[in-house]
């Protein structure tokens, strides 16, 4: 779902009563300016990395979360926002995600931080990379490491993509509570955090598309036209609370650099929640928090 290719999707009727309502309410969390969020890390293991233990942390219980006492642990490896394994749980989200091929597993956790010589987290979730998974995902009124219930990974340009040319998958954003509409959510998403907004806010799981007639070329740099190009064709899902909308990965690990490709958090400023429309959404889920996880 994330490599649908949404451009001639319909549009939902309702999109331009959402869109206006955003901007209304001041749009974008950074003073309604499109700004990038580029803190996120995924780290990449194969099968010469040592195995850590990993302790879950107290609240946090099955089913919304996975039950699991080991995960691969790259050295010098670091979690969102960090250079290390260390990181602030208390007032940041911490998220480690972890890419496991050689047993077709994402490792995504929130809250994490360094323990000895393990990991200690919130709700960590195993991802299988080889299945192909239902419209609701790990299953209704189901969390992930991600309010949405979203694999985060999936939705996280780097540096090296937008080198090639091309972005081929759908981008994750954020917006901030009061912006996102309580009570409800949307497939794919299967879940939602603490929305607070009302009825003409886009709910949880909203897939918002870049207007065919957006102006492209004008944007500053060819790897900000390269972005711009993805959120036309794939779109970006609403996939949690928070004040910087879209979001990458951290170039610490990657072969090119955002910097190399005159690229930063500003470089999409002036894109407007009007500048979107709504790929149809199709029925709200009213929120219970009572997770069904699927087989």
């Amino acid at each position: 779902m994330w490599a649908k290719d949404v451009s001639c999707d319909p549009v939902d009727p309702n999109s331009a009563t959402i869109t206006a309502a955003l901007e209304a309410a001041g749009g974008w969390g950074t003073s309604d300016n499109f700004q990038i969020d580029n803190s996120l890390v995924v780290l990449h293991a194969d099968a010469s990395t040592p195995m850590a233990p990993f302790y879950q942390a107290s609240g946090y219980t099955t089913p919304d979360c996975d039950t699991f006492t080991m995960l691969p642990l790259p050295a010098g490896g670091a979690i969102e926002g960090q250079t290390n394994y260390t990181c602030d749980v208390a007032n940041n989200d911490c998220h480690l995600l972890i890419a496991y091929p050689p047993t077709h597993t994402l490792y995504e956790i929130y809250q994490a931080t360094s323990m000895g010589s393990g990991i200690v987290g919130g709700c960590g979730v195993l991802w299988d990379l080889s299945k192909t998974y239902p419209d609701n995902l790990r299953g209704d009124q189901c969390t992930s490491a991600d309010a949405a219930g979203f694999p985060m990974s999936a939705m996280l340009p780097d540096a090296d993509e937008v080198a090639s040319g091309a972005v081929t998958h759908a981008i994750r954003f954020a917006l901030p509570n009061p912006e996102i509409r309580a009570g409800v959510y949307v497939h794919p998403a299967s879940h939602a955090g603490g929305p607070s907004g009302g009825a003409n806010m886009p709910p949880y799981g909203v897939r918002m598309r870049l207007r065919a007639s957006y102006p492209v070329s004008s944007l500053p740099t060819g790897a900000a036209q390269v972005i711009a190009k993805a959120l036309q064709k794939y779109g970006m899902f609403l996939s949690d609370g928070g004040n910087v909308p879209l979001m990458v990965q951290n170039d610490q690990f990657t072969t090119n650099k955002w910097a190399s490709l005159n690229f930063d958090t500003h470089m999409l400023f002036g894109i407007k929640p009007t500048d979107f429309e709504i790929v149809d959404m199709g029925p709200t889920i009213t929120l219970t928090y009572n997770c069904v996880r699927n087989p």
